[in-house]
């Protein structure tokens, strides 16, 4: 059984940092793994993803300022969050997917687990 429970989240001003954890059981380092996030009356968007061989791949809103990365056993995945933006509250969630790939593609539908999302909220 897969489970994915995240931790980090907060309440920053605009231009701080948080690191969003997501810690795992029944993920190995061949799943592939994101982070997506939800700002209410708006879809689900793919922030940040991490592939089988740990290529990552960026949201173009958070490109250069968020980092994805995962522990060698694929057990616990991290974003670090920097220089952060009133645009970046959300509810982020955390996803994996056991059909290995190079790189994780930054579609919800590719995952079939989900952890049950932390707030993030930044404030101007």
């Amino acid at each position: 059984q897969v489970t994915l429970v995240e931790s980090g989240g907060d309440s920053v001003q605009a231009g701080g940092s948080l690191r969003l954890s997501c810690t795992t059981s029944g993920v190995n380092s061949g799943f592939i793994m994101a982070w997506f996030r939800q700002a209410p009356g708006k879809e689900r968007e793919g922030v940040a993803s991490i592939g089988t061989f740990n290529r990552a791949l960026y949201g173009a809103s958070v490109e250069g300022r968020f980092t994805i990365s995962k522990t060698n056993s694929g057990d616990t995945l991290f974003l670090q969050m920097r220089d952060l933006k009133p645009e970046d509250t959300a509810i982020y969630y955390c996803a994996a997917s056991s059909t290995g790939r190079d790189f994780a593609p930054l579609q919800a539908p590719y995952y079939h687990y989900w952890g049950q999302g932390i707030q993030v909220t930044v404030s101007s």
